[in-house]
């Protein structure tokens, strides 16, 4: 049986067979796609995911979910440098068009400033209201697709499938919904993908003679590690996808000395070369941005814990009292992420997130003929953090077949996804002593995405010229007909991610699973 060769990429076996005994890397055998379209195409997808995304922002007119700790921490980041607590009125306050709404002291949060300061900014421009509130995450989420376009085109070496990784994002539901809601996990996303696309660039430029091996010549590498310190300065939850893609990008710097070296000698250079400069990129960077992060809790007086080391003597005398009481701030939030144990309607298992076994209903209201733009007897408009069903159950099927080519066929693509899902779900099962929630999983959906690209661009078939018309003709009719399946879903699910107004029976109809009610 013939190897699956993905589209648009040559395998090992077919450079041997061209007579050619030097070895290459797979990233040098196709160049990346250039020309208007590379750039053209990619812009038209994230106008679409824009327009969906931007649609009517500021409905529902309402403080949604968790954007009850979020739009007042980061307003109080803007005006304060750090966040202060706040009235027991204070949604209802700023619907209202109210701001003064903190009480002048200190409040414990759980999550550094990065994203929070975006969201702030997105206030600074809109104001405190929903649109306002919002503003930075829609940007955000819009701006991930542009970026998923451009990485699995060059992980593919292809525009169309480039442009298809980009469309299916900007039509999943639960990447509509996280970016039109002021939370921060699509934030994190989007520092993930960042730093995921910058070491994707960082490995074909050094395959391309173009950067390292010295680290010194690898800026890709230094800008993933700013990326890093981003996603950790928005969560904590970025350090899996830290740890797991530094082991990658080390692996993969091994895997290219010992193409032309021994075992023993390959590790030898990985180490001696590679290993200080991502001890630099992954480590040090990294810790520096995420500790310029907290400047404002710093250069003020008045944040959470900010005065803990007044007066203490510690076990620490060489380090001012700023960073001890920072130390001190941060084993407390450790201990409410370990100590979390009160239960939550929406909370999930993990193993249900793939399949969407329990997604997150955001808001809900009900309403009745005449009241708004309702015009049966009864009406829904709710915001369900629920992604594409088509999408994602054809997506954890990719996900198998990437698991397939990278143990059968080495293919470092597949990999790089199963890398990528693993990073964002498997930690998750840990902490199933506490509340956990699907949308967490918008950190590991560009990977599940890029993934079923891939999929797709075997069942299209081997570039023209490697298989029949016949072959493939039936391999692009089948993927359109499932990329068609997917918009389609996706606009029928539409009204359940932007609070569109829905009669009871239309809106029971979507309801495919008693768990999504």
């Amino acid at each position: 049986m013939a190897p699956v060769v993905m589209q648009g990429v040559r395998t090992e076996s077919e450079v041997a067979a061209s007579g050619s005994t030097r070895p290459r890397p797979q990233a040098l055998l196709d160049p990346m796609p250039g020309g208007l379209w590379a750039w053209l195409g990619p812009a038209l997808v994230t106008l679409l995911a824009g327009i969906v995304r931007f649609w009517r922002l500021g409905r529902p007119h309402a403080v949604v979910f968790d954007e009850t700790y979020y739009v007042k921490d980061s307003w109080s980041l803007l005006h304060h440098g750090y966040e202060q607590a706040y009235i027991d009125n204070a949604d209802q306050k700023m619907l209202d068009g109210q701001t003064h709404i903190f009480t002048g002291h200190a409040t414990f949060v759980v999550h550094p400033p990065v994203g929070k300061w975006l969201i702030a900014m997105g206030e600074a421009v809109g104001g405190l209201n929903p649109t306002g509130w919002r503003l930075a995450v829609a940007v955000i989420g819009t701006a991930s697709v542009f970026l998923l376009c451009r990485i699995a085109m060059r992980m593919t070496r292809s525009i169309v499938l480039g442009c298809l990784a980009g469309l299916l994002l900007a039509l999943d539901g639960l990447a509509v919904v996280m970016s039109r809601t002021a939370l921060l996990d699509g934030i994190l996303a989007f520092f993930v993908l960042g730093a995921f696309g910058c070491l994707i660039v960082d490995r074909d430029h050094v395959r391309e003679g173009r950067a390292g091996p010295r680290y010194l010549r690898r800026p890709w590498r230094w800008a993933a590690g700013v990326c890093f310190g981003l996603a950790l300065g928005t969560k904590w939850s970025a350090l899996p996808f830290l740890a797991t893609f530094a082991a990658m990008a080390l692996l993969w710097d091994f895997g290219l000395r010992r193409a032309t070296s021994g075992w023993r000698t390959a590790a030898r250079m990985t180490a001696r070369r590679d290993l200080p400069g991502a001890i630099g990129a992954f480590a040090i960077v990294p810790a520096l941005v995420y500790l310029a992060s907290w400047t404002g809790w710093l250069v003020t007086d008045g944040g959470w814990s900010r005065q803990w080391a007044k007066g203490r003597s510690g076990g620490f005398p060489l380090i001012p009292d700023a960073f001890r009481s920072l130390m001190h701030y941060h084993h407390e939030i450790s201990y409410f992420h370990t100590h979390l144990t009160e239960h939550h309607p929406y909370q999930s298992s993990p193993w249900g997130w793939p399949v969407l076994a329990r997604p997150v209903a955001y808001y809900s209201t009900d309403l009745s003929n005449g009241q708004s733009d309702c015009h049966a007897n009864s009406c829904v408009r709710e915001v369900l953090g629920l992604g594409t069903p088509i999408l994602w159950w054809t997506a954890c099927l990719a996900a198998l077949y990437m698991v397939w080519r990278w143990a059968g066929a080495r293919d470092w693509r597949a990999g790089a996804v199963l890398a990528g899902i693993a990073a964002g779900w498997l930690p998750w099962f840990r902490y199933s002593h506490r509340p956990v929630f699907f949308f967490y999983a918008i950190g590991f959906l560009p990977f599940l995405i890029i993934g079923l690209v891939l999929a797709l661009g075997a069942l299209i078939g081997p570039a023209p010229g490697l298989a029949s018309v016949r072959r493939r003709l039936v391999g692009t009719t089948a993927a359109g007909s499932l990329v068609v399946l997917v918009v389609v879903n996706f606009f029928y699910i539409y009204p359940l991610l932007s609070a569109g107004t829905l009669s009871r029976p239309d809106w029971l109809a979507r309801m495919w699973f008693r768990t999504w009610i």
